[in-house]
């Protein structure tokens, strides 16, 4: 008989708020997402002086990582087999529009590199392996939407395959003033089974 694999634990991150499990973990009553998200940083003691210089959207998967990825007791001296797996609709918009600001005025041509660098979705995956000591599989996928199934099917491969003990994924998403998070740690432990049906259920906890 297979193996069996189960959402150990799971992180929403929306309308300025913060859950883990389900349960409400950090709120704050200011609606714009860059005062939002350094007040969440510095409440969860986010310990990591390269966020304050992130784009938008690495911040927001960033920070809903380093909050599963703590719960989990990671030793940060070590390597770990932590795959990720996460996907969006937007892609990295947000901070596209911000760097062709940058270079749209011809009389004040200045375009940065700080900003370019972020000009992919993907990077976001990069910091959080920075932090964690990541070295495994990764992948970042557009969608029109969040699509459960085609992240499940994903993740069984990787876990079946040998090619990560455990697979960090789900949906991070940004587009202006718009913001969502959904993060799931997926593994041999736990109590909610890894399916379809269970990440949908669990996507649709935090939607109002």
């Amino acid at each position: 008989m297979g193996k069996t694999y189960h959402i150990s634990s799971y992180c929403h991150i929306k309308n300025s708020s913060i859950s883990v499990d389900g349960k409400l973990l950090f709120s704050s009553s200011n609606q714009e997402f860059q005062s939002f998200i350094k007040s969440a940083a510095q409440h969860l003691n986010t310990k990591y002086p390269k966020f304050y210089k992130m784009d938008n959207l690495s911040k927001l998967a960033f920070l809903a990582a380093d909050i599963l990825l703590k719960s989990a007791k990671l030793d940060s001296n070590k390597e770990h087999n932590i795959a990720i797996i996460l996907s969006n609709k937007a892609s990295s918009l947000d901070t596209d529009r911000a760097y062709q600001s940058s270079i749209s005025d011809s009389e004040n041509f200045f375009p940065s590199p700080s900003v370019f660098v972020y000009t992919l979705p993907n990077i976001c995956i990069g910091e959080i392996s920075i932090k964690h000591q990541l070295h495994s599989e990764n992948c970042f996928f557009i969608f029109d939407s969040f699509n459960a199934d085609h992240l499940w099917i994903n993740v069984q491969s990787l876990l079946k395959q040998q090619k990560a003990e455990k697979v960090l994924c789900g949906w991070v998403d940004l587009d202006d003033k718009n913001y969502e998070a959904f993060l799931y740690l997926v593994e041999e432990n736990g109590i909610i089974a890894h399916s379809p049906k269970e990440i949908k259920r669990l996507y649709k906890t935090w939607q109002n």
